[in-house]
C-alpha cells in the first residue's frame, strides 16, 4: 500500500507539472497566431523571386498546413504515440483505448500502418483523419458510454499509434516523418533499454525543442525495472532531455500492464483535450521554428537608398555610352552653322547651305518629338485624337539615330557602373540579397542601348526655333547688302551711259566720294564687319546651347538609368524592408 500511495503521489506531481505547462503564459491566442501567419504570407510575397525557393519550402509548407489545420475541426485534438521498435507504444495505445486495437507481437516491426482511436462520434473527425491520412479500416471509435466507463473527459481526442521510426522499412520511417509534421501533440514513448538511443535524441527529440509545449515523453515498461531504479532512470532521461533543449517537457513513467501507471498519462491527455490548445501551440511552435530558419535570410541591416554618387556615376557612364558628347558637339557645330546661315553675308549663305548640317547627319532634327497634346515616350510620340466623340491614342514611331556604336570601353564602363550601384545598394544586406540586388540591376541591361537611343532621339534640343537676334542681324545684313547692290547698280548704269557715249551721270558726292561708290563699299564693309562682330556672340551662344543640351540629355539618360537600373534595385530594397518588417511580426508572439 505504501508503494502504491507513493506512486500515486508521484503521478499527481507529474500531472501538476503537465497542467502548469499548458496554462498561463504558454496559452496561444488564435488571433495572434493568424496575425503571425498573415505576416509570414507577406514575407513570402516580399521575397518571391529574390531568394532561392529551396530556402522557403518550410515556410510555404507551413502556410499550407496551417490553413488546412485551422479550417478543419477545432474541437478535436490529434495526439500521436511515437516510439522506437519494442518501446511498447502499441500496448500503451491499447491500454488508453481500452481495446485491443493495434496489434502487439514479438515480430518487429509490429505496427505497419497508423491506427487511430477517436473519442466521440467519428463523423466529426472524418475530414481531419482524411487530412492526416489514416485509412478508414484503421479508424476506431471510443464512445463515452462503452463498457460503463466515463470517457467524456477525452471527448474530441484522436489518438494515433504511429509505425516505429527506427523500422527497417523505409516507408514506415517516411510515414512517421510525415505524420509528425501534422499532429497537434506528440507523446514520445521510450523504454528502459533504449531510452538513451542516439537516433531518438539526435534525429527526433532534439528537433522538437521548438515544440516543447506539445511534447510529452513517456518512460514505458517501468514494470521491467525494480521500483528503486525507476527514479534513477527518470533522472538520467531528464538529463538527456535537458541536453536536447527539452527542459520542462513533462516526463511520465508508464506501464501498459498497470492501469494505475497509465493514469498519469491519461490525466495529461484529459488536460490537453480540455484546453483545446494543442493545435494552436503546435502551429505556433512551427511558426517559431520557421521564423528562426528565416532570420538568417533577413538580418539586422536596414535597406538604404541607392547612393547618389553611384547614380551619378551610372548617369555619366550611360551618357558616354549613348553618345551625349557627340550630340553636344553636333549641337554646338549646328548652332554655329545655322547661325552663320542666318546672320552671315547673304551673298555666301547659299554656299554655307551646301555644307551638311551636323545634327541631320546624326538623324537628329534638334526639335525632339514633343507635340502639343501628346507625350514623348521611349518608343515614339503619343497623341490623343478625338474621333466621333471618342479619344484614340495614336503613336508616331521615332527612328533610330546615327550615333556611333558604343565601344568596348563604354560597355565596360556601363557594366562597372551598374555593378557599383548594386554593390553600394545591397552590399550591407545579408547573404542572398546582394545577389538579388545585382540580378535586379542587370535585369534590363539588354534594353539599355535602344532605350538610350530613343532617349537621345526624343530629347528636345531646341534647335528648330531661330532666335530673334538672328532675324535682326539677318535683316541688317540684307539691308546693307541691298545698299551695296543698289550702289553697284547705280555705278553700272553710269558705266553703261558712258559706254554709249551719252552724257555722264552726275553722281552726288559725300566729300570727294560718289554716293554710289560709298553705298557699294560701305555695304560691303558693313556686311563683313557685322559678320566679324557677330562671330564671338555666335560662339558664346553655341557653347551656351551646348551646355543646355547636355543638361537635357543627361536628364534623359538619368531617367533611362533610373527606369532600367535604379528602380529594379529600389524594388528589391523595398522588398527587403517589407520582408524584414513582416518577419519581425512573425517572430512577435
Amino acid at each position: 500500500m505504501t508503494e502504491v500511495a507513493g506512486r500515486r503521489g508521484t503521478v499527481a506531481g507529474i500531472v501538476g507539472r503537465v497542467r502548469d505547462a499548458v496554462r498561463g503564459e504558454r496559452r496561444v491566442d488564435a488571433y495572434t497566431l493568424l496575425r503571425r501567419l498573415t505576416a509570414l504570407r507577406q514575407f513570402l510575397a516580399a521575397v518571391d523571386g529574390h531568394l532561392p525557393d529551396g530556402r522557403l519550402v518550410a515556410a510555404h509548407t507551413l502556410i499550407e498546413r496551417a490553413g488546412d489545420r485551422l479550417a478543419l475541426s477545432r474541437d478535436h485534438t490529434v495526439v500521436a504515440l511515437a516510439g522506437a521498435t519494442g518501446s511498447g507504444k502499441s500496448s500503451l495505445f491499447n491500454a488508453l483505448a481500452g481495446f485491443e486495437l493495434s496489434s502487439v507481437g514479438v515480430r518487429r516491426p509490429t505496427t505497419a500502418a497508423t491506427h487511430a482511436c477517436v473519442w466521440g462520434p467519428l463523423a466529426g473527425a472524418t475530414k481531419l483523419l482524411d487530412w492526416v491520412g489514416v485509412l478508414p479500416r484503421h479508424r476506431f471509435v471510443r464512445e463515452s458510454a462503452l463498457d460503463g466507463n466515463d470517457e467524456a473527459a477525452l471527448h474530441g481526442l484522436i489518438l494515433l499509434d504511429l509505425p516505429d521510426f527506427d523500422s527497417v522499412q523505409r516507408t514506415h520511417r517516411l510515414e512517421v516523418d510525415r505524420l509528425l509534421g501534422l499532429v497537434d501533440q506528440v507523446i514520445w514513448v521510450v523504454d528502459p533499454q533504449k531510452y538513451a538511443d542516439r537516433l531518438v535524441h539526435r534525429s527526433y527529440l532534439r528537433e522538437f525543442h521548438r515544440h516543447r509545449d506539445v511534447t510529452v515523453v513517456v518512460l514505458n515498461q517501468t514494470d521491467r525495472l525494480p521500483p528503486t531504479e525507476v527514479p534513477t532512470v527518470l533522472a538520467d532521461l531528464r538529463r538527456l532531455l535537458d541536453s536536447d533543449q527539452l527542459d520542462g517537457v513533462p516526463l511520465l513513467a508508464t506501464s501498459a500492464l498497470d492501469p494505475q501507471a497509465v493514469a498519469g498519462l491519461r490525466n495529461a491527455l484529459e488536460q490537453t483535450v480540455a484546453e483545446r490548445q494543442a493545435a494552436l501551440r503546435r502551429l505556433s511552435g512551427d511558426v517559431d521554428q520557421v521564423a528562426e530558419q528565416l532570420t538568417e535570410l533577413v538580418g539586422p541591416a536596414e535597406a538604404d537608398e541607392v547612393p547618389a554618387a553611384a547614380v551619378r556615376g551610372l548617369t555619366e557612364a550611360l551618357a558616354a555610352s549613348a553618345g551625349v558628347p557627340a550630340v553636344a558637339d553636333a549641337v554646338e557645330a549646328a548652332y554655329r552653322h545655322r547661325a552663320a546661315s542666318s546672320t552671315g553675308w547673304p551673298l555666301v549663305r547659299a554656299w554655307r547651305r551646301l555644307r551638311p548640317d551636323p545634327l541631320r547627319r546624326l538623324h537628329l532634327t534638334g526639335g525632339g518629338t514633343s507635340t502639343k497634346g501628346g507625350t514623348s515616350t521611349g518608343g515614339g510620340t503619343s497623341a490623343d485624337v478625338e474621333v466621333s466623340g471618342a479619344t484614340i491614342r495614336t503613336r508616331t514611331p521615332v527612328g533610330a539615330t546615327s550615333l556611333p556604336v558604343p565601344t568596348a570601353a563604354h560597355r565596360a564602363a556601363v557594366g562597372l557602373a551598374v555593378r557599383t550601384v548594386a554593390e553600394q545598394a545591397g552590399g550591407a544586406l545579408p547573404a542572398q540579397w546582394p545577389a538579388a540586388v545585382t540580378a535586379a540591376a542587370r535585369s534590363r541591361l539588354t534594353d539599355l542601348p535602344d532605350a538610350l537611343d530613343q532617349a537621345i532621339a526624343t530629347t528636345d534640343l531646341d534647335m528648330e526655333r531661330k532666335p530673334v537676334w538672328w532675324r535682326l542681324i539677318g535683316a541688317m545684313q540684307w539691308l546693307v547688302t541691298i545698299i551695296a547692290l543698289a550702289g553697284l547698280a547705280w555705278l553700272a548704269v553710269g558705266w553703261v551711259v558712258q559706254a554709249l557715249g551719252l552724257p555722264g551721270l552726275d553722281h552726288p558726292k559725300v566729300g570727294v566720294v560718289p554716293v554710289p561708290t560709298l553705298m557699294l563699299l560701305g555695304g560691303l564693309f558693313l556686311g563683313v564687319a557685322v559678320a566679324l562682330l557677330v562671330r564671338p556672340i555666335v560662339g558664346w551662344a553655341a557653347r551656351r546651347a551646348r551646355r543646355r543640351v547636355e543638361r537635357r540629355l543627361h536628364a534623359a539618360v538619368a531617367e533611362v538609368g533610373r527606369d532600367h537600373v535604379v528602380l529594379p534595385v529600389q524594388d528589391v530594397l523595398r522588398r527587403y524592408a517589407e520582408a524584414r518588417t513582416a518577419l519581425a511580426d512573425v517572430a512577435t508572439r
